[in-house]
């Protein structure tokens, strides 16, 4: 008997625990690393700063880990969130709610014409929210006139710099959506038929699953929260930029979903996993512009956390 098989057994425990687990570690890894050689991490305001700034991405993550659940992957959200921000100043004459509703409607939209194409057309699901990516963003420009607005309503611009008992709202927000998102996974008929149906296609089909109808609504469901997330960033910019809004939020979304434990493969979602992925990129970014590494770095170290990650649950996957 080789050393190589005795250590077999091993090395599939430490890969099962590294994606099941490994996310929650490098944080702690990461927040210890800055208690002790990040000056002025240790502070309220900081910590403020940087759920404020994960919470966008920890929004969009959720949609994008019930539709990879399905096998599937979702290139628009950042468009999306762009369409969301160029509806904002449109409406909101006629008063926030209004302007939230008009663009999360603009989500739900988006996210139908995706899942249609997936569902009902068959279009491999990275040509089709290809497609939403590329044109979103076009339609989000021809909607502003490829203009920044400025928002100065001031009930609207709560959503982006307001605090309910001392906690930032968008915070909140991505935290009540995260809770959602766990139920709706662990709790009802909906989640277990996403799992089943990123598990196996064809057998759920035979189970007599409502495939489309799934496929359908996870893509709603991604579209309604990118969607929500453009609001909030419009919000806390004070600004309608549809340029920027959004820009590549989906890599972003991707990674934390990937990190988090999550696998391309589909037929799991892991919610809490997501909530640390986003939170983990963040502190990737800050700890790196924090020590005076260009933006660019934090990017390269994002691309090699992929890697790893869909490594990881590559090899946890052949064995």
């Amino acid at each position: 008997m080789t050393t190589a098989t005795l250590t077999r057994p091993d090395r599939a425990r430490v890969t099962s625990w590294l994606q099941n687990y490994g996310v929650y570690l490098a944080v702690v890894v990461l927040l210890l690393f800055n208690l002790t050689f990040t000056e002025n991490f240790l502070s309220l305001a900081n910590f403020r700063t940087q759920l404020v700034q994960a919470a966008p991405v920890c929004i969009v993550a959720l949609g994008m880990a019930l539709v990879i659940g399905t096998e599937g992957i979702d290139l628009s959200v950042g468009s999306v969130m762009s369409i969301a921000a160029a509806l904002v100043p449109l409406y909101l004459g006629a008063g926030p709610v209004t302007a939230v509703l008009v663009a999360l409607a603009a989500g739900v939209v988006s996210g139908l014409f995706s899942g249609f194409l997936v569902a009902r057309l068959g279009i491999q699901p990275i040509i089709a929210t290809l497609a939403l990516l590329v044109g979103g963003r076009g339609l989000a420009l021809v909607i502003a006139h490829g203009q920044l607005v400025g928002l100065h309503n001031a009930d609207f611009l709560a959503l982006g710099t307001g605090e309910v008992l001392g906690i930032p709202v968008m915070v909140l927000v991505a935290a009540v959506l995260a809770v959602l998102a766990g139920l709706l996974v662990r709790r009802t008929t909906f989640g277990r038929q996403l799992v089943a149906v990123g598990g196996n296609r064809p057998a759920a089909t035979l189970a007599g699953l409502p495939v489309k109808r799934v496929l359908i609504g996870v893509y709603v469901i991604s579209g309604a929260l990118a969607a929500i997330a453009g609001v909030l960033a419009t919000a806390r910019l004070s600004a309608s930029d549809p340029n920027q809004t959004g820009l590549l939020m989906e890599l972003s979304a991707i990674t934390a979903v990937v990190v988090g434990g999550t696998p391309l493969t589909g037929g799991r979602v892991r919610v809490l996993g997501t909530v640390f992925g986003a939170l983990l990129m963040q502190l990737v970014h800050a700890t790196l512009i924090k020590h005076n590494l260009p933006d660019s770095a934090a990017q390269m170290v994002q691309a090699a956390i992929i890697v790893a990650a869909v490594y990881v649950a590559r090899e946890r996957s052949t064995r």
